[in-house]
């Protein structure tokens, strides 16, 4: 295996803990109608709640990146994945943040309240189909569009450790660096 420089600490825990809450998130907006109407309202506020977090997780990775240039892709990776390795986390990263703020304004103008366990948030807005159904349904397609990536993300990784070994995938494995 090739010698590999890995990610930090700090970008490789954000970016496995954000992996398991765009699972969780994705799996809680697909369930969302089949919830029995007694806990409907407590999930959506449990996926919203999640999506927050993932968001904010998202502004800390962001944050982060800024301060901490990605390890450089090893020379054996290929010519095609150093083309597309930008433009594609580059999409991961938008659909990432535009998806939660279509979120919030669906949220909203349900006529729903965040509610954080300790405290809520109350807008106040009554619920207003006119506004509240076409972000619901752009929230719900561009939800598609990131599970589409996050799956070629995820099957790229594997081709680079299984079929490749080119140590891509081991720039971002947890634990410590073999």
């Amino acid at each position: 295996m090739p010698t590999v420089v890995r990610y930090t600490p700090v970008a490789i825990f954000l970016h496995w803990i954000m992996a398991a809450l765009v699972v969780w998130v994705g799996v809680l907006g697909l369930l969302h109608d089949s919830w029995p109407k007694g806990t409907q309202g407590f999930w959506i506020n449990v996926h919203a709640v999640s999506g927050l977090l993932l968001f904010a997780l998202l502004l800390a990775r962001i944050g982060w990146r800024a301060g901490h240039a990605p390890p450089p892709l090893p020379a054996e990776a290929g010519e095609l994945s150093r083309r597309l390795s930008g433009p594609v986390h580059l999409a991961l990263y938008l659909l990432m943040l535009v998806i939660p703020m279509i979120g919030v304004v669906t949220f909203i103008w349900h006529g729903r309240v965040f509610d954080f366990g300790l405290f809520r948030v109350d807008f106040g807005i009554k619920s207003n189909r006119a506004i509240f159904h076409p972000t619901e349904d752009v929230h719900g397609y561009l939800a598609y569009a990131l599970f589409a990536l996050v799956g070629l993300h995820a099957a790229a990784a594997l081709w680079h450790q299984y079929l490749r070994h080119d140590g891509v995938l081991e720039r971002m494995r947890p634990g410590r660096g073999r």
